[in-house]
């Protein structure tokens, strides 16, 4: 069965990045609260996930700067001292894929996670693969080498991976947590290949461009996404690009 359309998107005002001088809000107030970094990877993946199932007026955006944060956000927040992190019925947690599922297990909204055993197993192992994935990729970029076989494979793999059902252009056919685990990091890819290796990640992957193409028809991901030329630039700076 096809997931439920996601809810209609709400015109959403963000709020302005917290910083070293601001107060904390009111926490464990009752207010769940999602913290991020709008341009960090992973807490997209989280906030992809509470756009697509409707939660704008649910679960409130507090915006972090990771280069200026706040002292007490590790003291009263998060020990891990990083984003995102989710405070929801007194209690905090993190790790980007872990708040993936709990926000579509523990909020309503339309389902992440198809009913299909078969889709479900799959999306376990690609999942577990999101960070060889990432890291291998990165890792390509930053040694700025001649592009092989061996370095784009990782790529390879999902395009097979995008291949695998065929009632839909996304990991699992029909869009799904797997997709908002991967799209962030895919956008970058997207960005950075073309710039640092003269490489780009969609030539004769064509499950891959549609991917791409069909993924930035949804809104819940289209209003995550920031500048394409800052991206790159931020992005080359932590990697120690030149």
């Amino acid at each position: 069965m096809a997931s439920a359309a996601p809810a209609s998107s709400v015109e959403e005002v963000l709020p302005s990045p917290l910083t070293s001088a601001s107060e904390p809000p009111p926490i464990f107030d009752g207010t769940t609260r999602l913290y991020i970094e709008y341009n960090c990877p992973f807490a997209q993946r989280t906030w992809i996930a509470r756009n697509y199932k409707g939660l704008q007026d649910k679960i409130k955006i507090v915006a972090i700067n990771l280069t200026d944060r706040p002292a007490w956000y590790k003291e009263k927040v998060y020990p891990g001292n990083k984003v995102p992190s989710l405070e929801h019925n007194n209690q905090v947690k993190g790790e980007s894929l872990d708040l993936v599922k709990y926000i579509d297990s523990n909020f309503e909204g339309p389902s992440l996670l198809p009913e299909d055993p078969a889709k479900q197993q799959f999306a376990e192992e690609l999942l577990a693969y999101s960070d060889a994935f990432n890291k291998a990729l990165f890792s390509f970029i930053v040694s700025k080498e001649d592009v092989s076989e061996e370095a784009v494979a990782p790529l390879d793999k999902i395009e097979g991976a995008l291949g695998k059902f065929k009632d839909g252009p996304f990991f699992l056919g029909q869009f799904s947590l797997v997709d908002t685990a991967y799209v962030p990091f895919i956008e970058r890819f997207q960005i950075l290949f073309p710039n640092t290796n003269n490489y780009d990640i969609t030539k004769g992957r064509p499950n891959l461009q549609k991917f791409i193409e069909e993924v930035n028809k949804i809104d819940a991901y289209t209003q995550t996404k920031q500048d394409p030329q800052f991206i790159l630039e931020l992005t080359k700076k932590q990697l120690g690009i030149a």
